[in-house]
């Protein structure tokens, strides 16, 4: 089962080439309202990678989301050549459903090259074999959530997650802003680092933004809760693979606004820093009431 979940992953974001900078990705209903973030993110770089000529890979991605997607229909993506230097390449891609975007991307490409190293150090936490499977939630639970969403959460994906301080989505305590979270494919894949690339922009729209709820005891399974990604920034700084267990150390400076910053650092278990993060989201408390009334 693990494999065919993976597999499914591997082919989403392995897209149809239309014309020379066109390209198409199917959709994929995991039980979220609208397309899932990471799932535009992954298929976006996948598509300006494909503009590429020779060696050289991503290194930065910025990106905006600007309408909710349908999981329905298909999404296509046009990729313009910015620029093509000696060294780095810029791609910018646009995401449209219905005729409209709902996403757009810039992407930085760089050949390969040596130079000065540091890095942070990885925080000391338990490895992820001493960690547990998070707990499924309760049936008395799952009866209070929309019956999309309970299907995502029932599911079998094709990434695990180990928390280092586990969490109770339906009745979460105040804590601080900050949350560390193993996680890998549940198959290995092959070797190719471009896919290897695509598949943690996937998964790095998992858990971000939560991150900046923590402080406030709320949760995305809280009714009068709207959650939902506005901006995301990756940077991949050395070599990883995504069926390798990766930590996801989280932090989030500030909410405000209904919105909420957070940040993130991806390291390998040796402690090598192999991506950063960041995302600014929606966070917008619901008057139930009002919102009936409206409607």
């Amino acid at each position: 089962m693990n494999q065919a979940v993976v597999s499914e992953l591997t082919e989403l974001l392995r897209l149809e080439r239309l014309e020379d900078n066109l390209f198409r990705g199917q959709s994929r209903d995991i039980g979220t309202k609208y397309v899932f973030g990471g799932q535009v993110l992954g298929q976006a770089l996948s598509a300006a990678q494909q503009t590429i000529d020779g060696p050289r890979f991503a290194h930065s991605m910025h990106a905006y989301f600007l309408r909710a997607g349908d999981n329905e229909r298909p999404i296509v993506y046009t990729v313009d050549h910015t620029r093509d230097g000696g060294s780095f390449s810029v791609r910018r891609i646009t995401a449209v459903q219905h005729g409209k975007p709902i996403f757009v991307s810039t992407v930085s490409f760089q050949i390969d090259e040596g130079g000065a190293e540091h890095q942070v150090a990885m925080p000391e936490v338990p490895r992820p074999e001493d960690l547990s499977p998070p707990e499924p939630l309760s049936e008395q639970a799952l009866a209070n959530v929309p019956v999309k969403l309970r299907r995502w959460l029932m599911r079998a994906g094709p990434f695990e997650f180990r928390h280092v301080w586990p969490r109770d989505e339906v009745n979460p305590p105040k804590r601080p802003p900050l949350q560390h979270v193993w996680f890998r494919l549940t198959h290995p894949v092959e070797d190719d680092p471009v896919l290897h690339r695509s598949l943690l922009a996937y998964a790095s729209d998992f858990h971000l933004i939560g991150t900046a709820t923590l402080p406030h005891g709320i949760s995305y399974l809280h009714p009068n809760v709207q959650m939902a990604s506005l901006d995301h920034a990756i940077w991949f700084h050395r070599p990883f693979r995504a069926d390798e267990w990766l930590l996801y150390s989280c932090d989030s400076p500030s909410a405000q606004g209904a919105r909420g910053l957070a940040r993130g650092s991806i390291y390998s278990r040796d402690g090598a820093l192999v991506a950063s993060t960041a995302q600014e989201g929606l966070i917008r408390l619901v008057n139930l009431h009002e919102q009936r009334d409206r409607s």
